[in-house]
């Protein structure tokens, strides 16, 4: 029952303390607004939204965020290193990264981690021919690069959603 008026319970709780920090809602009109958008945009996007995979292994997530945000500070390190020194020693290069995942939203969630992570960007997740498309900053070795991302990062995806 609450699923068919509230299909995303966390968008709707979202979006209704945004609404009242946003309206600095002081009042019950404020707030009964708030609920009514709370409600209806959820509704009306509902088609918009992928079904995500379930996490099947919780205890793999947290461990797998610990290994993330070791790899951003330790690449926000490296990066600064590499644009204080000489750009001339810099390797850019466009990596395409071979997936074994084969649902498009852990493909595209594992594109989003390594955009967040300094020094790489994701810029395409082919579907059709299942490749990400990552740019470097550095990347003297390619292959080093994908086999980075597929050890650390789409492994670990596929473990925590049995994918």
């Amino acid at each position: 029952m609450i699923r068919t008026v509230m299909p995303r319970p966390g968008l709707s709780l979202t979006v209704f303390v945004l609404w009242a920090v946003i309206t600095n809602a002081a009042s019950l009109g404020q707030l009964v607004l708030g609920v009514v958008l709370a409600i209806v945009i959820p509704l009306l996007t509902r088609s918009f939204w992928p079904d995500p995979p379930r996490l099947v292994r919780p205890w793999r997530a947290l461990r797998f965020m610990g290994v993330f945000a070791l790899d951003i500070v330790t690449a926000n390190w490296r990066v600064g290193r590499q644009v204080i020194g000489p750009l001339h020693r810099l390797s850019p290069a466009f990596v395409e990264v071979p997936l074994d995942l084969r649902d498009p939203f852990i493909a595209t969630l594992l594109g989003s981690i390594v955009s967040l992570t300094p020094g790489t960007v994701s810029l395409h997740v082919d579907q059709q021919r299942w490749v990400l498309l990552v740019h470097a900053l550095d990347a003297p070795d390619p292959q080093a690069l994908v086999d980075e991302i597929k050890e650390r990062y789409e492994r670990a995806l596929k473990e925590m959603f049995a994918c």
